[in-house]
């Protein structure tokens, strides 16, 4: 299969048909997932960099994960473990695992546009697992599989992101995703937690009030409050904003009857959600994601690779 890319970092490089390509890849790669044995020979021979230079759980494991059921070989490190703390700077770092002949580098980083710099330093191919406040590619396409395996279109659909946007690098990449497939979004937050010029993410409204806009909407997407990104107190307490913008068991009634609820985790119970509406079993894919996660990453990974055959063969 031929795709045109050679990195994953701006989503808006990418058509939609391109996204619909990774998507569809990825649900060819579920059916790995459910085998007994989840392994093919895919990627054998290629070697695989997770540079994760800043704390993860979910994207580096479903990393990890998708990269073994391909058969490719990877080196994790990251953190304290790296040079790094003894001053080498990100450059040498990567003309040192340049040096390994390796075929791709997987990076997150505290600092946004740490993966562009690779690119620049480096002749293989990189994913951006989450760069500063920029970008969160992967995830936006796993958001965007758990929608489309509900909803099964993306056209029209009407998306409601709640919660921090100004710190959020997940909307850096989900938002332009929805519009190249055709989602309507609102972004719905404080005054305090939307950036200054919302329209440059390319939303289609900004609304202040929860309670307005949720009758309104197919998807729910809550965000997280990033405490560790935050600068003075941009709301009085986590309790105010759970009463103004969580959402919870009293506010369901305001939902369309086939609206659903999306996270990128982690949770924080008793403040984005209550546990009702975390947990419920009709409305929230959020765990649907986290398996989403392996999926598409396995497809990313095959398709930036360009793996053998059609990708499935035991």
């Amino acid at each position: 299969m031929a795709f045109n890319h050679k990195h994953l970092i701006d989503i808006r490089e990418y058509s939609d048909t391109d996204l619909m390509t990774i998507l569809e890849t990825a649900k060819a790669f579920s059916q790995v997932n459910e085998r007994a044995i989840k392994k093919v020979p895919t990627l054998k021979g290629k070697t695989i960099v997770n540079m994760f230079n800043e704390p993860s759980t979910r994207t580096r494991s479903s990393f990890e994960l998708a990269e073994k059921r391909l058969s490719a070989d990877s080196l994790n490190f990251g953190g304290s473990s790296t040079s790094t703390v003894k001053g080498e700077s990100l450059i040498d770092t990567v003309m040192t695992l340049n040096s390994y002949k390796i075929d791709m580098v997987v990076i997150r980083d505290k600092h946004a546009g740490a993966p562009y710099i690779v690119t620049q330093h480096s002749p293989v191919s990189v994913i951006d697992a989450g760069d500063g406040k920029h970008g969160h590619p992967t995830q936006a396409l796993l958001d965007l599989y758990s929608i489309w395996e509900r909803k099964h279109t993306f056209e029209g659909l009407k998306v409601g992101i709640v919660g921090d946007i100004s710190h959020s690098r997940v909307c850096g990449s989900l938002i332009p995703a929805l519009k190249i497939m055709g989602a309507e979004v609102t972004i719905i937050a404080p005054g305090t937690l939307i950036p200054p010029a919302p329209e440059v993410l390319g939303v289609d409204h900004v609304s202040y009030s929860l309670d307005d806009a949720l009758p309104e909407l197919d998807v729910v997407y809550m965000l997280r409050i990033q405490r560790e990104r935050l600068e003075g107190a941009p709301f009085p307490s986590l309790r105010e904003y759970h009463e103004l913008y969580g959402l919870t068991r009293k506010r369901e009634h305001l939902m369309k009857p086939d609206a659903i609820v999306c996270h990128p985790g982690p949770i924080n119970r008793g403040v984005e959600f209550d546990s009702y509406m975390a947990d419920h079993p009709e409305r929230s894919v959020i765990l649907d994601q986290v398996y989403a996660g392996i999926c598409v990453r396995m497809a990313a990974l095959y398709l930036l690779l360009g793996g053998a055959d059609n990708g499935l063969a035991s």
